[in-house]
């Protein structure tokens, strides 16, 4: 039988490597979005929105929120080391963004169970909320920083 590890712990010891891990990923560098925060179960970020993230009628692209949304829920999924991969999520797009505005996006992990979670996030500008998902992952044995199994 596997022992339970300390996802508090692991998530405190290696936190560094968890942040870098997301200051890494190559769409968000792409795409400008930029990690604010990381706790145990919650993530923040941040984009400036360009032209090029502004669909045929001059307002933030759906593609682009749901872009920095998903970022922070895999980050807040995987802040615990162990990988996590999405199963589903649902967007609703309230207001439209605009362009030179900054995209601000915060996860809530709101239940963990240990294979399955659920995640709140919302997407705001300039203190308007624009978007909302709602999304669940799924919590794999594997952990992507090193850990004592034994």
């Amino acid at each position: 039988m596997t022992r339970q590890l300390d996802e508090q712990e692991i998530h405190a010891e290696h936190y560094d490597q968890i942040v870098e891990t997301f200051k890494q990923e190559p769409y968000a560098n792409h795409l400008g979005i930029q990690l604010t925060a990381l706790g145990k179960g919650t993530a923040s970020a941040e984009m400036q929105i360009e032209d090029y993230m502004l669909n045929s009628h001059g307002t933030v692209h759906g593609a682009v929120m749901f872009a920095i949304a998903d970022y922070v829920f895999a980050a807040a999924s995987n802040s615990y080391g162990k990988v996590s991969v999405g199963l589903s999520t649902n967007m609703n797009f309230m207001a439209p963004g605009r362009k030179g505005a900054t995209l601000t996006a915060i996860a809530v992990e709101e239940k963990k169970t240990r294979r399955i979670a659920w995640y709140r996030i919302t997407v705001e500008s300039e203190g308007n909320l624009l978007a909302t998902m709602e999304a669940t992952v799924y919590r794999k044995d594997q952990y992507f920083v090193p850990v004592d199994e034994s």
